[in-house]
């Protein structure tokens, strides 16, 4: 049997699962390419993209942009990966590293889903491009799937079936994930406005616009006294979505 090393271009065997997934999850490559064997890891490719990204935004992520970083030819990097599309999972799955699985250890099951939630919430605030790019399919790396073990463990003894602990869990992800994807687009990801800086807040912007007398009700929302509270808007609407959404849960929980 010939060496598939040895084999012309565009006649390598076909491949039962994409190459950059065999690399992530450890398995030996049942295709290689011909030439030299890589002298890189997939994960190393997955950390220059990410870090191009931490650095210049998402769009800047390239084949080429990562080759140059690692002092390689852009047809180099097709031994690790086929398209920029398989680049961006590798990048995804670097991005958010493997989940700490003592969080969703212990406590009850709101307790363990609020964890989870949080801990989301946090890796893709720092880094809000995980938020924001879009998928061809939903990403199944083994840093990513460790993500949602933890997060389908929040539910045991809860009495919820295989699916319904996958579709909470999705509502709660799907939450966190537009919720940094808006207050980014807002302006919105940093810390407490500082005090006294208030001369162009949302709130001021609003009260000043929004008369009683063109929107009474609007006007009469934001005159409330709860509105005072919301100085961290991160903060604040991350656990009030939260709150609402694991209410529901909640409530499925108690009719199962």
């Amino acid at each position: 049997m010939p060496d598939p090393r040895d084999l012309t271009p565009g006649t390598e065997p076909a491949r039962p699962f994409p190459r950059y997934l065999d690399l992530l999850w450890g398995r030996d490559d049942p295709a290689p390419r011909r030439g030299p064997r890589p002298t890189l890891t997939i994960r190393d490719i997955g950390e220059m993209a990410a870090e191009i990204a931490d650095e210049h935004g998402v769009d800047a992520v390239s084949m080429k942009a990562v080759a140059n970083g690692l002092g390689l030819t852009t047809m180099s990097l097709y031994r690790y990966v086929d398209s920029k599309d398989d680049l961006l999972e590798v990048m995804i799955d670097t991005g958010f590293g493997p989940f700490d699985a003592d969080v969703t250890a212990t406590g009850t099951w709101r307790e363990r889903l609020a964890g989870w939630a949080l801990t989301a919430a946090d890796v893709t605030r720092r880094r809000p491009w995980l938020a924001t790019i879009p998928l061809r399919r939903p990403p199944v790396g083994p840093n990513v799937l460790s993500w949602s073990d933890a997060g389908v463990r929040a539910f045991e003894d809860t009495g919820l079936t295989g699916q319904q602990k996958l579709s909470a869990l999705l509502v709660v992800d799907g939450f966190v994930r537009h919720h940094v994807r808006q207050a980014s687009q807002m302006g919105m990801l940093g810390s407490p406005t500082p005090t006294g800086a208030v001369e162009n807040s949302y709130e001021r912007l609003v009260t000043e616009y929004a008369r009683p007398e063109v929107l009474p009700h609007l006007a009469a929302a934001f005159a409330d006294p709860s509105m005072q509270n919301s100085d961290d808007f991160f903060s604040a609407e991350l656990d009030f979505g939260l709150t609402v959404i694991l209410d529901g849960v909640e409530r499925l929980i108690a009719r199962t």
